[in-house]
């Protein structure tokens, strides 16, 4: 239960310390996920939510730039428990932002957020089964430190600051306006201008259609292209099951459908590449001008899902290219000049305003330090359990979603999973709970993908091991079967009995 003991501040003075049975890091859609499943299995149990930021929604707060829109299908993006009930199944920003405040403020979940908190440390005491959590306020400097029992990371692993943005020679003597799409100006004017769009994936290829029904024209520059295709933006089958079935039974079955056309799509670009290598090829010609140069500016060098497959809704990307809106040019930056980019080519992009849509910088668990007992965790050196907690890190879990398939999907079932474990440790008079490490599983990267923004950092996150429990699946419904209906006990996992804190 909640109490408030004291701490000396730097001056010695006392400094009240608020203790809570779970506290969670991050009020995005995961934060806010875990919050009501934790609510709503333990409803005596106390929690809050320390938010960096000065509201709620993460990433669907944090983006603002023109068309921002979620790449993966509502009705799996969206909670289980809560039916996403819009007639959009690929939705934008602004939508998905309203939905996760709207689920905060129906369940209360909003009252407990403590915004312009940023996690700092968190330190475990073995004797005390306990966490002392320090936050830097974001607003004032200070730091306030809170105690806990169970510590949940739900902050995503990219940095919120910045986004990534490679060194591009000549930059400085661009005299127009380089903009990244993390930190999007509101006062951006681009109508009737010439617009370059850096990059490839799924930012970009939201942007360039996006940006050209104000500019003069948008060019999408790439090194190498990405496997894109196009998705309805409304699922007519969702839409026709609401109208017919309640709400809550036409939502779980369109989410049931929509994960695995999801997974099977995933299995079948894995198991058989030169198919759907053919397959996404028919379709492409369909979508673009007779006797476009897809081999140049669609065709990557790698397999479908090698890297994550981009969505288009109702084709916009290609209906912009077939009405001379939008140009994908595929060649290297030689140099920046006052009035544009010289290609390695040797061709010139003039522009106006330059988007670098080059990608994100990783962050492991907003880039708090963890300790256990005094020691400083190198997260280099665990391994992650069930793809949501650490080797050697007692009663801590985190939320990290599919890379080929919605974040949700994996979100909500980790939230179940440690409210089952919570519930055993009830039951069996547990106070802390740990994955201890098999020195005979061999380890590999955290994150198996090959995105950049995966290369650049992966190094830098904890292992996944080569077998289970310590493998990291990418498999829905392998994870529903363990995570929701798996058991808790297993050879892995280390229980020890109540102490005091």
């Amino acid at each position: 239960m909640s109490h408030t003991d004291t701490a000396a501040d730097t001056t010695g003075a006392k400094a009240p310390v608020e203790h809570l049975d779970v506290l969670i890091i991050g009020a995005g859609l995961s934060g806010i996920g875990a919050a009501y499943h934790l609510q709503d299995s333990f409803p005596g149990r106390t929690y809050a939510i320390l938010e960096s930021r000065e509201s709620i929604g993460g990433t669907w707060d944090l983006f603002r730039y023109p068309g921002i829109r979620s790449d993966s299908d509502m009705y799996t993006l969206g909670y289980r428990f809560r039916p996403w009930e819009n007639d959009k199944s690929i939705a934008d920003g602004p939508a998905i932002l309203e939905y996760v405040k709207d689920t905060a403020a129906e369940h209360g979940i909003d009252r407990n957020i403590r915004f312009r908190h940023r996690v700092v440390r968190a330190e475990w005491s073995t004797p005390d089964a306990c966490w002392t959590i320090d936050a830097e306020r974001t607003d004032t400097g200070e730091t306030v430190r809170f105690t806990a029992d169970f510590l949940m990371s739900c902050s995503g692993y990219y940095r919120y600051d910045e986004g990534y943005t490679p060194e591009f020679p000549g930059i400085d003597r661009f005299a127009g306006q380089v903009v990244h799409p993390q930190t999007w100006p509101e006062d951006l004017d681009y109508a009737g201008k010439r617009v370059v769009i850096i990059g490839s994936g799924a930012t970009a290829v939201t942007l360039a259609p996006s940006m050209a029904a104000e500019a003069a024209h948008v060019t999408m520059l790439q090194r190498s292209p990405t496997y894109i295709i196009s998705m309805p933006a409304k699922d007519k089958l969702a839409n026709k099951l609401r109208r017919h079935l309640p709400t809550r039974l036409a939502y779980a079955l369109t989410r049931l459908k929509n994960a695995s056309v999801a997974t099977a799509i995933y299995q079948l670009c894995q198991r058989y590449p030169e198919f759907m290598k053919g397959r996404i090829r028919q379709l492409q010609e369909k979508w673009l001008p007779k006797g476009y140069d897809i081999d140049k500016h669609f065709t990557p060098r790698y397999n479908p899902w090698d890297q994550r497959l981009c969505l288009v809704p109702n084709g916009d990307l290609f209906r912009s290219i077939r009405n001379d809106e939008v140009s994908i040019v595929t060649d290297h930056i030689d140099t920046f000049t006052e009035t544009g980019i010289t290609l390695k080519s040797g061709d010139e992009l003039r522009a106006d305003v330059v988007v670098t849509a080059t990608g994100l910088n990783l962050l492991a668990f907003g880039g708090m330090t963890l300790a256990v007992d005094g020691h400083d965790i190198d997260l280099t050196e665990t391994m992650a359990y069930k793809g949501m907690m650490l080797s050697g890190v007692p009663n801590f879990a985190f939320v990290i979603g599919y890379t080929n398939a919605s974040w949700t999907l994996k979100a909500d079932l980790v939230c179940e999973y440690v409210c089952r474990l919570l519930a055993h440790m009830d039951a069996n008079g547990f106070a802390q709970c740990s994955p201890e490490r098999d020195s005979e599983v061999d380890e590999e990267p955290f994150l198996d993908f090959a995105a950049g923004y995966v290369l650049r950092s992966v190094e830098s996150f904890p292992k996944q091991g080569s077998k289970a429990p310590w493998r990291l699946r990418m498999n829905y419904f392998r994870d529903l079967v363990t995570l929701r209906h798996g058991k808790i006990v297993d050879d892995a996992m280390r229980f020890a009995p109540v102490s005091t804190c």
